[in-house]
């Protein structure tokens, strides 16, 4: 990760004032300079992703080990990043419209999401998915850009004013994928879930099966990263973060720090197994829809809409992160807990990944250039 200049990295390192441009100047930079600035830099988040899955060919992060780190990362390390940046930003001031970014967030996961259900069913039959499921996987997976690992780093290098922004965007976020999302794979129907013990939120629904739409989204209302967001957005409505003890917050901000290499780990570690289990024979024509679909329609209706209705700087940057992704891998999990066709899921999420490679900076070079910042 190759871009700051004076600026805290990931895990509080900073860069010299060599290495590389700073962020205010990115903006006035010829175009070619930003875009190879901005391949550098993703390249670095993408670099960390393949360490992890180094470390699993070497069996160094077993896959014994994934579910513990995973829950340490989702309620420890995870909720301590959004309580470090919530509590510690300055240009937090107007609360009043926290509610911003979990609204882009939910509106276009939403859209995402029963767009993609829509093209599924439509050009299904001639891409090769003939089935309900298929069709579903596809919806899920292509209908939710990634949102955690890879545009959290990217927002504090290239946009750290944007990461208070983006986490609250990704409220928004998690509430569609519980709600729409999983209507969209259950097909309506109950989870038989759970069996495998390893997917922390398949207790959880399978606890409340009567609660209808509030049972699907419990999950996301009940998780830790969510409860840290309100109890910091609490803290600073009340003006108590003075109160915190320095300790406490030199701890938080310590955990903070380790949240988004472990989480990158992990992801490298994961996608190498499913690399492992993909199906390639044959699915071309659902790589095309998927990478049509999520890397170039969707950034388009994206910007397209920013340009509009994005008025603040800091939105504008989280929705530039977000047009640029490829599709969240999460996804896999909820096909696999939904005994849904998970060979198209894991089509979907490592072509649009791999594809992220070389379109990812593409897009946030040209939504810079597009929405002017």
């Amino acid at each position: 990760m190759t871009l700051l200049t004076g600026m805290t990295l990931l895990n509080g390192m900073t860069l010299g004032p060599s290495s590389v441009l700073a962020v205010s100047d990115i903006a006035h930079a010829p175009f070619w300079v930003q875009f190879t600035q901005i391949v550098g830099s993703v390249l670095g988040v993408f670099l960390i992703i393949g360490i992890g899955a180094f470390c699993r060919s070497q069996k160094w992060l077993s896959r014994e080990a994934d579910f513990s780190l995973a829950k340490i990362t989702a309620n420890v390390l995870m909720p301590a990043l959004f309580l470090d940046r919530i509590l510690n930003d300055e240009t937090l001031d107007a609360l009043s419209t926290a509610w911003v970014p979990p609204l882009f967030g939910f509106g276009f996961t939403t859209g995402g999401l029963l767009l993609a259900w829509l093209i599924a069913r439509a050009a299904g039959p001639w891409v090769g998915l003939k089935t309900d499921a298929q069709q579903r996987a596809f919806a899920i997976c292509a209908g939710i850009a990634n949102y955690g690992y890879i545009p959290l780093p990217l927002s504090q290098i290239f946009y750290p004013s944007a990461e208070v922004e983006l986490i609250l965007h990704n409220v928004g976020v998690d509430l569609a994928l519980w709600s729409v999302g999983i209507a969209i794979i259950s097909g309506g129907t109950r989870s038989a879930a759970g069996a495998a013990g390893g997917e922390q939120n398949a207790p959880m629904r399978s606890s409340f099966p009567r609660l209808g739409l509030f049972g699907k989204i419990l999950p996301a209302l009940t998780s830790a990263p969510l409860i840290a967001v309100v109890i910091a957005l609490s803290i600073r409505s009340l003006n108590w973060d003075a109160m915190i003890p320095p300790s406490l917050m030199k701890s938080i901000h310590l955990l903070a720090g380790a949240s988004i290499p472990m989480g990158l780990l992990l992801s490298g570690a994961i996608i190498i197994d499913f690399l492992r289990a993909a199906q390639w024979t044959g699915a071309t024509p659902v790589i095309l829809l998927s990478i049509g679909f999520r890397q170039l329609l969707m950034p388009v209706i994206m910007l397209g809409v920013a340009s509009v209705w994005a008025t603040q700087t800091d939105m504008k940057h989280v929705l530039i992160l977000q047009a640029a992704m490829s599709s969240a891998v999460f996804p896999i999990v909820l096909t696999r807990l939904y005994h849904g066709d998970t060979a198209t899921a894991l089509r979907v999420v490592l072509s649009t990944s791999l594809a992220g490679l070389v379109l990812i900076p593409i897009w946030i070079s040209l939504g810079a250039w597009w929405l002017g910042v």
